[in-house]
């Protein structure tokens, strides 16, 4: 990524990129800033083709490929879905990539979720979008709102990432809103709370620190709030318990191999780091702190009830017929949080 920033500085770029990754909007802002430094305005309508790889057949793929700039010194072509191409596409392809043209960047998409061709990555500089980790974040929210000309305070910043995760579309979107609510003054927690919806003490990662402690009564009294905000669905809860309810599991398991209590937060952040996908709600950080926390609130039955209750609730919240996600999300919270152990007390 830091090459391709200096490409970009300094207009200088190599004949063939492969974007893969799972963040699909810090591709399109490369995609973006690579045709603006690649082209001309005046001639770019010329010397720019996007295409879809499922609509392009092995003619428009070569004509594409081979054609020459126009009045420019290079043209540039985005392919998207890279993988969805046709094998006689795919061929073409291939045979342009042994010899790449020196007037052409090429600039091959493959979407998210999507693994990248180990062939494509050979012939290509490849570049992976990966989702945003809590330091990047706040970095990118703070770099963001200044191209804004708008600061945004750090306790406000992390209550904003909180709301919204790293889905950086909506980050986007949200810091438009608040510039225009604050008219250009500095965003602080009111702003937060008065466009985002959302303050201290009603965020997804304060449910989970309540369902972490077993806390039943104000899970279910938080609930709703959290439901209501941005970004926040039933599934997406039951993805940020289960990833929380395997943590404290594995603590578990661990404290008991033997593994010295100092560890447990490096060890998590290396789990963490294996996992990046990982659906965790919140920064990693705080919820790490918070399943070293928990420990002593759980054993080895109830996490293993938990697991089962929260498979029972993906299935059904991906169940068309369900009539009220809050219903089946608080059943939940009360069943993962019954019978805490005496020691939780203490």
């Amino acid at each position: 990524m830091r090459a391709f920033k200096s490409a970009l500085e300094q207009k200088s770029f190599d004949r063939v990129y492969l974007f893969h990754g799972d963040d699909d909007y810090l591709k399109d802002d490369k995609i973006r800033a690579l045709i603006d430094r690649a082209t001309d305005p005046g001639t770019r309508d010329f010397n720019l083709e996007v295409r879809r790889a499922s609509d392009t057949d092995a003619g428009a793929l070569g004509l594409a490929l081979d054609s020459l700039p126009m009045m420019a010194e290079r043209r540039v072509v985005i392919v998207r879905d890279v993988n969805t191409f046709k094998k006689d596409a795919r061929a073409v392809l291939s045979k342009y990539l042994a010899r790449p043209a020196a007037d052409t960047v090429l600039v091959l998409v493959v979407a998210s979720g999507a693994k990248p061709d180990a062939a494509l990555i050979e012939a290509s500089t490849a570049i992976e979008f990966r989702p945003l980790t809590e330091t990047e974040l706040a970095k990118w929210v703070a770099h963001h709102a200044s191209t804004l000309g708008l600061k945004i305070e750090a306790r406000a910043a992390e209550l904003l990432c909180t709301a919204t995760g790293n889905d950086l579309a909506l980050l986007s979107s949200e810091i438009e809103k608040l510039r225009s609510y604050t008219n250009g003054e500095p965003v602080d927690e009111a702003a937060i709370e008065a466009i985002v919806g959302v303050r201290h003490g009603e965020t997804l990662g304060d449910l989970l620190d309540l369902v972490a402690q077993r806390n039943s009564v104000n899970a279910i009294a938080l609930l709703e709030r959290v439901l209501a905000q941005p970004k926040t669905s039933g599934v997406s809860i039951v993805m940020a318990l289960t990833t929380q309810t395997l943590a404290i599991g594995w603590l578990l398991a661990a404290r008991e191999r033997g593994l010295a209590q100092h560890r447990f937060e490096s060890e998590l952040f290396g789990l963490l780091k294996e996992n990046p996908s990982s659906m965790v709600g919140r920064p990693w950080g705080e919820a790490v702190k918070a399943w070293v926390h928990a420990v002593r609130h759980w054993d080895h039955p109830a996490l293993d009830r938990a697991i089962s209750l929260l498979l029972a609730a993906d299935l059904a919240l991906k169940d068309t017929r369900i009539s009220s996600e809050e219903q089946l999300l608080t059943s939940l919270l009360l069943s993962m949080t019954a019978g805490a152990p005496r020691r939780a007390a203490a």
